[in-house]
């Protein structure tokens, strides 16, 4: 067996490798990991843990006090460390645009309403040097999911170590994403909100929706000579195999939804946002309905409602029994996805237990995500995406990767951001050094 503490201070090199950052090779060589602290992503912990790792996928986790490690090629000691699944950020916009002020590398949205045939995944850039930073806090997995018009098209999940978008994909098409009308809109403007007023348009908004499904259920039974590429888009929604995502915040919308989604049969469906979505909480849990909900770090949608209720949120759906995940949508999304971890960290700091909060950042995404037969937690037969922390990966004073792994290969931790820190540390350090 290999020595443990030079193979550790291999990957911890990484961290100042220079990006852009080559995908890491298949998995050859059999790995053992142990004596850390095991958080499989189920709500169990185990101590002094044995996590071996073949073909890319766990063949075994066990109590090290209890079983005896078999021969590996690589040996990792991680005692004193934490060993977690790898996390997942839904409803993400990674690699589809580099730099807003760029036009020609924002690729998120199309012109057009009804676009249930536009797929994010095809424009994924699995070379996105904002992809790379998200990954040393542990989100190796995300769904890259497209924005804009009344149906904005199809996401993808991908796992965030790949040549193309062709590796990178996990799973293609997993769902269409509708954003729902808002039953009000507001007056004045950014810095001083006016009124609150019904939104007119409201019904003839819905009524739009509903003729559009019509019309593809229609297509669909009639089996026309002429394809439609919009409507051919939408046989997923109709026969089950694809997810209705929701997006949508106030009671009202999503109580619609639901009505909605019984008059047109849809077996899956999924609530994006649902910051009132604890309101309804009964009704979703016995519709089967999730919710990805709305960013956690943020201020209340209303002045005169509970300053810390983006906090409490989540606890308030997983205690009604939702399955919950958390997702990022909102300004410097992108950048933002580093920080998803600790979003879970401010939930957990609100209510929900440690265990349960990381759930809302693995197997509860992988759950709605409908990748959980391989992802979202640590399990024998699972495909071997996971990282070692120094310490808490839900606390961003102590979270610091040390390795990560996806599908069993070794991957990269740098990025430009700590590359630029090395450069200017040693920068200010010689200007330092000149003024004595």
């Amino acid at each position: 067996m290999k020595k443990i503490t030079i193979y550790l201070s291999l990957l911890c090199s990484t961290f100042t490798a220079i990006a852009q950052q080559t995908p890491a090779p298949e998995q050859t060589q059999t790995i053992l990991i142990m004596g850390g602290t095991a958080h499989l992503g189920n709500g169990t912990v185990v101590e002094n843990s044995l996590i071996s790792i073949k073909d890319g996928k766990i063949a075994s986790i066990s109590d090290g006090t209890l079983a005896k490690p078999a021969k590996h090629d690589i040996v990792i000691d991680a005692s004193g460390k934490h060993i977690y699944p790898g996390f997942i950020a839904p409803n993400a916009t990674l690699g589809l645009v580099e730099v807003d002020a760029v036009r020609a590398s924002d690729d998120v949205r199309e012109i057009g309403e009804m676009n249930p045939h536009i797929r994010s995944i095809i424009a994924y850039n699995s070379e996105s040097l904002i992809t790379e930073t998200a990954r040393p806090n542990g989100v190796l997995l995300a769904q890259i999911t497209p924005r804009g018009g009344r149906i904005s098209g199809s996401s993808s999940v991908v796992q965030l170590d790949a040549w193309n978008w062709e590796d990178a994909a996990i799973k293609t098409d997993d769902g269409i994403h509708l954003n729902w009308p808002r039953s009000y809109t507001r007056g004045g403007w950014w810095a001083e909100p006016g009124s609150i007023e019904a939104n007119k348009n409201y019904d003839n908004q819905l009524n739009e929706i509903q003729n559009f499904f019509d019309n593809s259920k229609a297509y669909h039974s009639n089996k026309p000579k002429l394809k439609d590429i919009p409507l051919e888009a939408m046989k997923g929604l109709l026969d089950g195999s694809k997810t209705l995502y929701i997006h949508a915040d106030g009671e009202k919308e999503i109580r619609d939804a639901l009505l909605f989604r019984t008059k047109n049969n849809i077996s899956k469906m999924t609530i994006v946002g649902g910051y009132y979505a604890f309101k309804v909480a009964d009704l979703l849990k016995s519709n089967g309905v999730s919710v990805l909900l709305k960013r956690v770090h943020a201020l209340p949608l209303l002045e005169d409602e509970d300053v810390n209720l983006p906090y409490k949120n989540a606890k308030l759906l997983v205690e009604a029994g939702v399955l919950t995940a958390l997702q990022n949508e909102g300004e410097m999304e992108r950048m933002q996805v580093r920080n998803l971890p600790f979003y879970a960290g401010t939930c957990a700091a609100w209510g929900l237990d440690k265990e349960i909060a990381l759930q809302l950042i693995s197997l509860n995404a992988a759950k709605i995500l409908g990748i959980d037969a391989l992802y979202g937690s640590l399990e024998a037969g699972k495909s071997a995406t996971l990282f070692i922390s120094e310490g808490d990966a839900l606390d961003m004073k102590t979270n610091n990767l040390v390795a990560a792994f996806i599908d069993g290969r070794i991957i990269s931790l740098g990025n430009r951001q700590n590359e630029l820190y090395e450069r200017y540390k040693g920068k200010y350090k010689l200007a330092k050094k000149n003024k004595k």
